[in-house]
Formats: structure tokens, sequence, C-alpha cells
């Protein structure tokens, strides 16, 4: 299975599912290509470390959603790649028709809640100020719904008293770390 991540920051989930693919966690999984909407997104040096090959793909003319010429791009270097499983690891762009469409049943995403509670931005602080005792992480199929795709699975994270945003969030990003891998691996077939 042929798999596309698709990031625009640092690309922590990104080299998370690298680092099992070297370590042969990844089931029948590979990944063959680094898309980025950011220039300058350190998740393109990730590329070298790992022997994959990363692009910046222009997304204009758009600042948050890709639609237009930017999708159009980003559609043709994703269908170069011949992606068989898209992985949106910190891809902090909206999605419209044209690019769902193309890649119907394809596109996944890490979300640090657990969905249905707490979509959109700032799941952990949202979590963390409403006062739960338990979040977590979710990988969800996407859809048009802003992380309203079908959960795939989830991992709880406990939020004890003496937690504070930082420590809450090291904990769910521990837990991304280790969940969306392990859907990808299940996903291959593994």
């Amino acid at each position: 299975m042929r798999v596309v991540l698709l990031g625009s920051g640092r690309g922590s989930n990104a080299e998370a599912i690298l680092n099992a693919q070297r370590e042969g966690r990844l089931g029948r999984a590979q990944v063959v290509a680094i898309f980025t909407d950011k220039p300058d997104a350190p998740m393109l040096q990730l590329g070298p470390r790992f022997g994959v090959p990363a692009q910046f793909v222009d997304p204009a003319p758009f600042k948050t959603k890709l639609e237009g010429p930017g999708e159009e791009r980003f559609i043709a270097a994703i269908r170069a790649a011949q992606a068989d499983l898209l992985v949106l690891a910190g891809f902090m762009r909206v999605l419209k028709p044209g690019f769902l469409d193309a890649f119907a049943g394809r596109i996944i995403n890490l979300h640090p809640s657990l969905l249905p509670s707490f979509p959109g931005l700032d799941g952990i602080g949202q979590a963390f100020r409403h006062g739960v005792k338990v979040t977590g992480c979710t990988v969800h199929e996407v859809n048009a719904a802003v992380d309203g795709g079908r959960i795939l699975a989830q991992e709880p994270v406990c939020i004890e008293e003496t937690d504070t945003l930082e420590t809450l969030a090291s904990k769910i990003h521990a837990a991304e770390h280790r969940l969306l891998p392990a859907v990808i691996a299940r996903l291959s077939g593994a």
C-alpha cells in the first residue's frame, strides 16, 4: 500500500510513521512521498533522513483551504505518486469536494481528541478547559464534515489533576505516535 503524507508543520506524526516503517511496524504500507503546503515546513527535512521524496506543493491562491489551482497541483502530485492512502499528518487546510472526490475513501486524519467530542481547532485545549477526565486521539476517515468521518481507532488519555495543558499535549502526542502507525499497518492488511 503506497502512502503519501500531507503536512504543514514540524511533522512529529510523520516522523512516527517513518520510524514505524523503518522498524518494520507499518505492515505492507510504504511511505512513497511527503507533501507540504509550506515551503519552510520542518516536515520536509524528514524526506532526506528517511529516503522519501519530500516537496512543497504550492497551495495558492488560498491561505486556509485547498481549492482551485492549489488543489489541482496537490491532486496531480498525489496521483503522480500513485498513492493508495493519504495521511493528513498535521495538514492545516480545509479540503474541498474536488480533492475529496479525487481520493474518496482513501484519506485519513488524526485528531487530538476522542471524537465526536472537541472537533475542529485546538482539540487538546478544548478538552483541558472543559475539565473532562479522559480525552485522547482519534484516527478517522476524511469527508466533507470537519472531523466528521467514520472513526477508525481511538486511544484514550487520562487527564490527571496535576496535568497542565503542556503535559496533556505531550501525553496525547505520545498516543498519536502509537495510534496512527498502527492504523496504517492495519489498513495495509498486516
